[in-house]
């Protein structure tokens, strides 16, 4: 399982490489929009490419129940259902059905069972069938279903979370995928350095094709989500991709790119759109305010996303608090823009050997801006 990175630059900790997958390269660092149910909320796929996305996600959970893994399989895949030509990430569903506590209802070394948010329905997921629910959607990357606690459960229960992620890993370690089809273990082990250590050892000696981070920014402190999220890092393999799950804020992106994280994604730059919320350099815009109802200037001076070579903060305004749906559309896609031109500013930075002082003056001008 060699072969699917290549580490091409090194500053610090800070990383610069090549994810190699079946429907083309990822330059990374990569920020990863998600699109939970095959698509990116309010943004068209091609549009999608032209801000400069490499690699998007799908939600097997939600995929499987709507409109079905096995019919998604009959028209062609995921990437023909979409009409996304390039590299899909797809999770296990794990995230889903333990971040969703109140219908989780059993979970042992052979699965767990819950209740379907859509129906109410009694449903077991296996790692089996994660694994071929995936080599259904036939995504570039598939990952391991595991045990995905929430923050401050106790060390027993927590140990217990890290010795099932590997069972279950284990079981789906050679288990049939799509052609080309990479596989990812999560490893999980909370603030806990001494799980961390061991959750990473047990999934390394699996040789899976590369590893996540997972159970992390799940409510816990940011300075100690740090501070695990940079010993969990160390103790991956350097030649293999590292993925965090569920971080797309800037500070936050900036601040595992500098541990030594290659990938991460979010729903944030979309969700905050929705609320009429735009991420710039003067901070967290909330367009609903007042104060940019004559305002002549585009969200970001420094962007050339649709919405700001096109539109005034002030015409914005008026959509979004309108509820027409454009207004939505611009911000999600400023939103996406922005992030996405962050991280290209990071990996340039990793390749000149000035990440550390571009990272400063980054965050520098992130807090000087404040947000609303």
């Amino acid at each position: 399982m060699n072969g699917a990175f290549t580490l091409e630059h090194a500053d610090g900790d800070a990383r610069a490489g090549t994810l190699h997958t079946a429907h083309g390269d990822v330059r990374t660092p990569v920020f990863m929009p998600v699109g939970t149910k095959a698509s990116v909320k309010a943004v068209d796929p091609d549009v999608l490419r032209a801000l400069g996305a490499q690699m998007i996600l799908g939600n097997s959970y939600h995929l499987h129940f709507r409109p079905g893994d096995a019919l998604i399989e009959e028209l062609g895949g995921l990437h023909a259902f979409m009409h996304w030509d390039g590299p899909i990430l797809t999770d296990s569903g794990g995230f889903q059905v333990f971040s969703l506590r109140d219908t989780l209802l059993e979970a042992d070394d052979g699965g767990v069972t819950f209740r379907s948010v859509y129906d109410g329905a009694a449903e077991r997921f296996t790692p089996e069938l994660a694994a071929e629910i995936q080599r259904r959607l036939g995504s570039d990357v598939a990952m391991c279903l595991d045990v995905c606690p929430p923050a401050g459960l106790p060390r027993a229960e927590l140990e217990d979370a890290v010795r099932r992620t590997t069972v279950w890993a284990r079981a789906q370690r050679d288990l049939p995928r799509a052609p080309g089809q990479l596989r990812f273990a999560i490893t999980q082990g909370g603030l806990d350095a001494a799980l961390r250590a061991r959750s990473s050892e047990e999934l390394v000696a699996l040789d899976f094709d590369g590893y996540a981070i997972g159970g992390l920014s799940v409510g816990e402190e940011r300075a100690p989500m740090f501070d695990a999220a940079a010993h969990a890092a160390q103790q991956l393999p350097r030649e293999k991709a590292r993925y965090f799950m569920g971080i797309g804020d800037p500070e936050g992106v900036i601040g595992v790119i500098a541990r030594g994280i290659d990938m991460f994604d979010c729903v944030l730059p979309t969700r905050t759109a929705r609320t009429g919320s735009a991420l710039t350099w003067e901070g967290r815009l909330n367009l609903r305010n007042a104060r940019f109802a004559r305002d002549p200037r585009p969200l970001d001076a420094d962007c050339g996303c649709p919405a700001c070579t096109r539109f005034s903060r002030a015409y914005i305004r008026h959509l979004v608090n309108q509820q027409e749906i454009l207004g939505l559309q611009l911000v999600s896609l400023h939103n996406l823009q922005f992030l996405i031109d962050l991280v290209a500013a990071a990996r340039g930075a990793i390749e000149r050997g000035e990440f550390a002082s571009w990272r400063a003056g980054a965050l520098q001008r992130l807090r000087a801006g404040g947000s609303e």
